[in-house]
């Protein structure tokens, strides 16, 4: 007896997700998982070779499959009269490959969001747009070559360290330009995409959706380069991540926000200061509801917990406080706290 279509949409869909992190082994990769013949997951490969989505290199016990990826390049020149909706519909919407409408709209509002911070933050006269695609995602890279985000807000807030930055980001609400922008494009952009990344000032960031940001070291100095992936398969709406942080009960206000407390952290540094919970707290009181996601810390000291949990609860009332992902430690530190309120 054959596959049900339905079996078969799901294995094609699977080579398709698994190839590149099984490029040399994917039939039997595949073959296991689904428990059916090699024979059936070549005839699906064959097809995939044939109608230009899979690529194929070497030969027999060497060969490696690979998606067929379509790349598109821009070079655009920075200037008052270039607009992002005018990059999108000229460079984009045109290479752009068949869409469902709500990955379209992903990546019409990731795109322009991050294509206007290069227009207006970024003080670069030139920005190169890479746009590729496979039959999984989409791909955005978008450069400048300007003053670089972290540096430009470590000179605005006076911070003493740039990735002191990467806080304030996850925060959201965060702008240089408070006159002309809101400060929730890259917070939203961030969670509408399937993959967030920024570089910029030799300092790396990843923003991935349920996780928010991770930092590392990488080698870039000047400018700032942003990454974009959307999934061509995505059920996710920007309504459905709008409506998350910004409810309609608070008339769609950006009234919800979720901070990664390890951003705090430096260099291995622990959560134990009054002043480290005094920087952890600025601007949340333009939240009504902040909260707290302390995966990746294991302990606070006292002085940090009662800060964070009794002093600015008691000046700022409105704000409702909750915490995610906390270690036993953390929870012992904030029972004692709490115990303590008047």
């Amino acid at each position: 007896m054959g596959l049900k279509l339905e079996e078969r949409e799901l294995i094609k869909k699977f080579i398709l997700e698994s190839v590149e992190k099984h490029p040399n082994d994917i039939v039997l990769y595949v073959s296991r998982y689904f428990s059916t013949s090699r024979q059936t997951i070549h005839k699906y490969l064959k097809r995939f070779l044939q109608e230009g989505i899979l690529e194929v290199e070497g030969k027999t016990r060497n060969v490696k499959y690979k998606l067929k990826t379509t790349e598109h390049i821009f070079n655009l020149t920075i200037t008052p009269s270039l607009h992002e909706d005018q990059v999108w519909s000229v460079h984009v919407v045109p290479n752009l490959p068949k869409l469902k409408k709500n990955v379209y709209d992903i990546c019409n509002y990731a795109f322009s969001e991050m294509m206007n911070n290069i227009i207006d933050h970024s003080d670069s006269n030139s920005a190169r747009i890479v746009m590729s695609y496979d039959a999984v995602q989409i791909h955005f890279l978008l450069i400048d070559f300007g003053i670089g985000i972290f540096k430009k807000i470590q000179k605005y807030l006076n911070l003493d360290n740039p990735k002191h930055s990467i806080l304030e980001l996850a925060k959201g609400k965060f702008t240089t330009d408070s006159a002309n922008h809101s400060g929730e494009g890259i917070y939203f952009t961030s969670r509408v995409c399937d993959d967030f990344d920024i570089l910029s000032q030799n300092i790396y960031f990843h923003g991935e959706q349920g996780r928010d940001w991770l930092s590392d070291e990488k080698s870039f100095t000047e400018g700032t380069v942003v990454f974009m992936d959307i999934n061509r398969e995505s059920n996710k709406t920007n309504k459905e991540i709008f409506d998350a942080y910004a409810p309609s009960e608070n008339d769609y206000g950006f009234s919800k926000t979720k901070i990664p407390v390890r951003l705090l952290k430096h260099e291995g540094e622990e959560l134990v200061s009054r002043s480290q919970a005094k920087r952890l707290v600025v601007r949340f009181d333009r939240f009504k509801e902040v909260v707290l996601d302390f995966e990746g810390v294991k302990t606070i000291g006292q002085g940090f917990a009662d800060e964070l949990f009794r002093v600015f609860v008691e000046h700022h009332p409105e704000v409702i406080l909750t915490w995610i992902n906390t270690s036993k430690e953390i929870d012992r530190a904030i029972v004692h706290v709490l115990a303590n309120k008047k």
